[in-house]
């Protein structure tokens, strides 16, 4: 018997027609890059969370990337994340010039511990990157907790 490790033939299944007319429609457009349904899209998740603006951009990669550069993470910095993450989470770390550092996960979440999390803060740790995965959230009350203790940003990596 197969089992796939993950299978989202379902839920597109039921959007599919609006699926294939936005893509119809942005391929028609030829826009679909930087164009109308980019700026409604940040717009209306701006909107949706409370803030004046929203930028899309073409990865989660380039997401947090440009997140920890805003945040002044860069060479000497230290970003703790996740060791079972997609290698772009450590890669966008690195692209700063930071180092990533790995914390072991929850085995019944597959989400980073908390637990272990301050064992892993230095003088040079910035900033956490907790990575929800599996529909699953991180436990992000804990991390917010140990991040106001010891002041270190938080960047949620949300891409799955």
């Amino acid at each position: 018997m197969k089992v796939n490790f993950l299978d989202l033939a379902g839920q597109n299944k039921k959007i599919k027609g609006e699926i294939d007319l936005a893509l119809k429609n942005a391929t028609r457009r030829s826009d679909f890059i930087l164009g109308k349904q980019v700026r409604l899209f940040e717009q209306e998740f701006a909107r949706y969370c409370g803030l004046k603006y929203g930028i899309g951009l073409n990865s989660g990669t380039d997401a947090l990337f440009l997140s920890l550069v805003a945040l002044g993470i860069g060479p000497g910095d230290e970003v703790i994340l996740p060791a079972f993450t997609f290698i772009a989470t450590a890669n966008s770390v690195s692209y700063t010039g930071a180092k990533p550092v790995f914390v072991d996960i929850d085995d019944k979440t597959y989400n980073i511990d908390p637990n272990k999390i301050e064992k892993a803060i230095t003088k040079k740790t910035k900033a956490i990157i907790p990575v929800h995965l599996f529909g699953q959230c991180a436990d992000m009350n804990s991390v917010m907790r140990i991040a106001k203790k010891y002041k270190l940003f938080v960047l949620e990596d949300c891409a799955q």
